[in-house]
């Protein structure tokens, strides 16, 4: 009976992302192993985290309050725009970015029957106008989703005289030509700058 506890333990650990089998082992065993007061603890930081964390109402990045403490005191003139709110922490990193975000959630493909009417584009439209925003940063993935919704969101920005910008793309730093492969190469070529 006590491996059926220990079994269906990893199996909860397996259903996050890039957790397999093993890890899922490790964690499991851990916990097991560890004080009864870490696991409450652990448990319980799960609990408060899905009762208390939400979606700002203006951008749509995680929060425990209405509106998020980067619309609250940032540059709303600009705004970068993301696929996840797990993005914002990427960008965030940066440092040097005082604007704010939209999370689009998701991005268009047609593969998967997702058009621009089950992301939210409308908001952002309505942003754009509402705060007379000066730039839009498309800041979705180099891929093929990706790339459409910022071909999409660029062509339904120009009439409103809204500067759009894409992230550029292209080698990383620190990395050898010889392994980049003939895409990343191209735009890196195309997004060439003077030096």
């Amino acid at each position: 009976m006590q491996e059926e506890y220990i079994e269906n333990l990893i199996e909860q650990f397996r259903t996050l992302p890039g957790v397999g089998y093993k890890t899922a082992q490790r964690y499991a065993y851990s916990v097991i192993e560890g004080s009864r007061e870490r696991a409450e603890k652990f448990s319980y930081a799960i609990k408060e985290a899905k009762d208390k964390i939400g979606f700002c109402k203006v951008c749509g990045n995680f929060t425990d309050k209405e509106i998020c403490n980067i619309c609250e005191k940032r540059n709303r003139k600009i705004v970068c725009v993301v696929k996840d709110p797990k993005d914002i922490i990427s960008m965030e990193r940066v440092k040097n970015y005082d604007g704010v975000y939209h999370v689009l959630f998701g991005t268009i493909s047609p593969l998967e029957h997702r058009g621009p009417d089950q992301i939210k584009i409308k908001e952002l439209l309505q942003r754009v106008s509402a705060d007379k925003i000066e730039e839009v940063i498309v800041a979705t993935n180099p891929d093929v989703e990706g790339e459409a919704t910022a071909m999409y969101i660029a062509k339904i920005l120009a009439p409103l005289g809204v500067k759009v910008t894409r992230l550029a793309q292209g080698i990383s730093m620190g990395s050898d030509l010889e392994y980049a492969d003939e895409v990343t190469l191209s735009k890196a070529l195309e997004d060439r700058k003077p030096i």
